[in-house]
């Protein structure tokens, strides 16, 4: 059976605001192990479904698609995200 992983987009490290947090991604996982081409030497496998992302605005609406195509899954929140308060002047200190 299919295995997903449901996400929740966490911001950038380069972002200082909120905006595009809050939501969910739906990738699958890798059914089959990567090879090595003989003849590149690059890795690769015929597994496509790893290539797909789905973004979602909520989490129940990720879980329903998960649930309407009969995938297994497992749910990844967001790290808390911890604000360091700092003056401009601590910079001096």
């Amino acid at each position: 059976m299919t295995v997903a992983r449901i996400s929740e987009l966490d911001r950038r490290t380069t972002q200082s605001g909120k905006a595009n947090t809050g939501g969910w991604l739906l990738e699958f996982e890798r059914e089959a192990p990567l090879r090595a081409d003989p003849l590149t030497g690059w890795a690769g496998s015929r597994d496509t479904k790893p290539q797909v992302r789905l973004n979602f605005d909520s989490k129940e609406a990720a879980i329903a698609y998960a649930t309407r195509h009969d995938l297994d899954y497992h749910l990844i929140p967001a790290k808390p995200v911890k604000l360091k308060v700092q003056a401009y002047a601590d910079n001096f200190r």
